[in-house]
C-alpha cells in the first residue's frame, strides 16, 4: 500500500523572490483556458453592449440633439462624441468585472490563489496574470469597437489608431484597482458597491455630454473621477483634440496601476502567505 502527502507550500525568500516567480503567464493562460471553455457568450457579449448604445443614442437622440461644437470650434456630430466615451466605458467595464466578479470567485469559492500560491507562483504573479487576462480582452473590444467606428466614420483623426494603447491604460488602471479592492471584500453583498461606484461615473463622465452643462463645483468631483480621464483621452484621440492635458490622463491611470498592484501584492501576500 502507498500513501500520499500534500505537497508542502513553497518557502520564499525575501524581497523581489518573495514576490514575483516570473510566471504571471500561467494564470494568464489559465484564464483564457477557462474563456475558451464556459465564459465565451460572457466576453463576447461585452463588444455588442457599446455598439448598441452607440446606434440607439448616437443615432436615435442624436437625431433631436444634432451636432456639437468641440473645444477647438469643429463641429462634429453626436455620434462621433459619444462614441470615444462608450469606449472608455466599455474598456472600464470589461477590466472591472475580471477583476473585481471574476476574482471575488476565485478568491472565496474557487479557492484557487490559495492553490496556486503554495507553489512557484507568487502574489505579484496572480495580480499581473489576472490583469494581462483583462488587458486581453479590453485590447481585443477595442479593436472591433474601433472598426465599427471607422465603418460608420466616426474616427475623424489620424490620431485614432492611439486610442487602442490608450483603451489598454484604461483597462489596465480599473483592472488593478478593482482586484486591489476586491481582495478586502469578503461577501456578494459588499460587490454591491462596485455597481453603486461605476453607475455615477458612467453616467456622468462626460460620456454622453460635454462636461460644460454641469455646474462648476459638479465639474470638479467629475475630473476626480478615473472614467473621466479616460473619456477625455480617447475621445481627444479620435477626434484629433490633441493638447497637454493628454499627459495628465496617462499620468493619472499610471498612478491607479502602480496604487492597485502595490495593494493586490500586499494584500495576497498578507491573505496567504504570511
Amino acid at each position: 500500500m502507498t500513501t500520499t502527502t500534500a505537497p508542502a507550500p513553497v518557502r520564499r525568500g525575501g524581497g523581489v523572490r518573495a514576490l514575483y516567480a516570473g510566471n504571471a503567464r500561467a494564470i494568464l493562460m489559465r484564464s483564457l483556458t477557462a474563456t475558451k471553455s464556459s465564459n465565451w457568450a460572457v466576453v463576447l457579449s461585452g463588444f455588442f453592449e457599446p455598439v448598441f448604445y452607440l446606434v440607439a443614442m448616437g443615432y436615435g437622440l442624436g437625431s433631436f440633439v444634432g451636432d456639437l461644437t468641440l473645444p477647438t470650434g469643429e463641429t462634429v456630430s453626436y455620434a462621433a462624441f459619444i462614441a470615444p466615451g462608450l469606449l472608455a466605458v466599455s474598456a472600464m467595464n470589461g477590466a472591472v468585472y475580471d477583476s473585481t466578479w471574476n476574482v471575488f470567485f476565485k478568491l472565496h469559492f474557487g479557492k484557487l490563489y490559495q492553490a496556486q500560491l503554495t507553489t512557484s507562483i507568487g502574489p505579484l504573479d496572480v495580480a499581473l496574470g489576472e490583469i494581462s487576462y483583462a488587458l486581453l480582452r479590453g485590447g481585443v473590444y477595442a479593436l472591433g469597437f474601433l472598426t465599427v467606428m471607422q465603418v460608420m466614420g466616426l474616427n475623424l483623426a489620424w490620431s485614432a489608431v492611439a486610442a487602442v494603447p490608450a483603451v489598454l491604460l484604461v483597462a489596465f488602471g480599473f483592472a488593478s484597482v478593482g482586484m486591489a479592492v476586491t481582495s478586502y471584500l469578503k461577501t456578494f453583498q459588499q460587490m454591491d458597491w462596485v455597481t453603486f461606484v461605476m453607475l455615477p461615473m458612467f453616467l456622468f463622465s462626460a460620456t454622453f455630454y460635454p462636461l460644460s452643462v454641469y455646474p462648476e463645483p459638479i465639474q470638479w468631483l467629475i475630473k476626480a473621477m478615473p472614467l473621466w480621464h479616460g473619456v477625455e483621452l480617447v475621445r481627444g484621440l479620435t477626434l484629433g483634440v490633441l493638447d497637454p492635458s493628454m499627459y495628465v490622463h496617462v499620468a493619472y491611470y499610471v498612478v491607479m496601476v502602480v496604487v492597485g498592484l502595490t495593494f493586490t501584492t500586499t494584500r495576497l501576500r498578507a491573505l496567504f502567505l504570511d
